[in-house]
């Protein structure tokens, strides 16, 4: 939000912790929540905060599905974090960590790792009308071809074409099937889409394995990578800090409309 300058002059700036010193909670029209609730005191600032709000934006992958801070609930990180003693003076954990919708109520949801500045604009300012592109893969444009790898390539194996679709590539870019509206600044510098703004609509009230086989189908549509190597791939860890995140989409109802 501080890359956009449309806010300044129509919005004040009246409580943010990291940027403005603040003991109390002022009365907001809009309250922007970003980060999931972690600690004792994520979960007090959420509930004070809120109910002096208007309304309020749930801003940012965290804040939405828990994102990567949601790696702290695998047990293998949490035994990691509390077998080290010295770790005395932080707040302490909750059992669980939560998205901002499990605990106050939320009226839209701006997704991304981080969202654009031009989303901020959107969320403030916008029409309720307005509407943005489906997803990546139509915010990104490279032509698709004929071409069909029989491999999935790794970043670092060369450099991808600048106008051919990275999956005609062999890359394992899951943007058909993420949410639009970022503009693919990722896949049109040539990285493939990991899926940080979330399903795309038809995604959004529908299970975590439906989405995965979209995105099977998209690739055995388009290649002839062995349905085994792209299993595997789509579970490994370089994509699972945001992959993860579809489950939780399906755990809370939320209408596509509500989110930008």
């Amino acid at each position: 939000m501080l890359d956009a300058q449309e806010w300044i002059g129509q919005r004040r700036l009246a409580y943010m912790p990291l940027v403005l010193t603040a003991d109390e909670f002022p009365p907001v029209d809009t309250l922007l929540v970003s980060g999931a609730v972690r600690t004792d005191e994520d979960l007090y600032r959420l509930r004070a905060a809120s109910k002096r709000a208007g309304e309020l934006i749930a801003v940012g992958t965290c804040a939405i599905s828990g994102g990567v801070a949601n790696l702290g609930d695998r047990d293998e990180v949490r035994d990691l974090f509390f077998s080290a003693m010295e770790r005395r003076h932080v707040p302490r954990l909750l059992p669980k960590l939560r998205p901002v919708d499990a605990i106050v109520r939320v009226d839209r949801y701006l997704p991304g790792c981080p969202p654009m500045p031009h989303l901020f604009m959107l969320a403030l300012f916008g029409s309720p009308d307005t509407r943005l592109a489906a997803s990546v893969c139509i915010d990104c444009g490279r032509k698709k071809t004929k071409e069909r790898p029989t491999q999935l390539r790794g970043l670092q194996e060369g450099l991808p074409d600048p106008g051919i679709c990275l999956i005609n590539q062999g890359y394992l870019c899951i943007g058909a099937s993420t949410r639009g509206g970022c503009q693919a600044p990722c896949t049109k510098a040539g990285n493939p889409c990991v899926g940080c703004r979330g399903p795309s609509d038809s995604f959004i009230s529908r299970s975590s394995d439906e989405w995965f086989n979209a995105i099977r189908k998209v690739f055995l549509r388009m290649t002839d990578i062995p349905s085994e190597e792209i299993e595997r791939e789509l579970h490994a860890p370089h994509l699972s800090l945001f992959v993860f995140q579809f489950a939780d989409y399906t755990v809370t109802t939320r209408r596509p409309e509500q989110v930008l």
